[in-house]
């Protein structure tokens, strides 16, 4: 489609507006099944491990899935997807959230004078909090008024969303240990993507005209 595409959904607002509401019922649904999951007592024999784990996968899901929305555009020529990426992201960013609230409440029982110690002293919190934080920022400058007040920078900054998903991979690898499948998995997902844009962005300079 290319332009066409994005024509296409201009022509056709209602469609995008419903392409749009089905995003966001569906990535509450993982929510709507945690909190369920609280209410009914069903998460298995260490509750707040469970949380922690799924809000950590549905993490790293959503950020994968926003890094995917560049590639399917760009090589299925569907330039409608582009306004998904930044709600992909955002939902990332709540279960990334949720994945941090889930540490201080039910894991660290709101004992605030270890967050410190955890943070400096265990690596794999340091890293998962590091990735937190380049999330956070990414959600806070996504607005409008913020890239047009950033300008340049604001591209350098959002290119950082891909050191945050290998640092949210190798906080899984740690928490995990044995069982890495799941890390892997993303892992693999993570560095096709990588190697996407690197090719990518190696063909673009390829073709670039050169300047007198």
């Amino acid at each position: 489609m290319g332009l066409d595409g994005v024509s296409t959904w201009r022509r056709n607002p209602q469609l995008w507006l419903w392409l749009r509401r089905l995003v966001w019922v569906l990535a509450c649904v993982p929510f709507v099944l945690q909190v369920q999951g609280i209410v009914t007592n069903t998460l298995g024999a260490d509750p707040a491990k469970e949380l922690a784990l799924d809000t950590g996968r549905w993490t790293l899901r959503f950020l994968l899935m926003s890094l995917a929305i560049t590639p399917l555009r760009e090589i299925f020529s569907l330039g409608s997807l582009a306004p998904l990426r930044r709600t992909l992201g955002l939902f990332a960013l709540f279960y990334a959230s949720l994945h941090f609230l889930v540490y201080i409440l039910f894991l660290l029982e709101l004992r605030w004078y270890e967050i410190g110690t955890d943070i400096l002293e265990r690596p794999y919190i340091t890293v998962g909090f590091v990735a937190f934080l380049i999330l956070l920022a990414m959600g806070i400058t996504s607005p409008k008024r913020m890239v047009r007040r950033l300008g340049k920078r604001w591209k350098p900054l959002h290119r950082m969303v891909y050191l945050a998903a290998v640092l949210s991979i190798l906080h899984l690898v740690w928490i995990l240990r044995t069982d890495v499948f799941d890390a892997v998995f993303y892992g693999t997902l993570l560095a096709l993507l990588l190697a996407y844009r690197g090719f990518n962005s190696v063909r673009k300079r390829t073709n670039r005209p050169i300047r007198n």
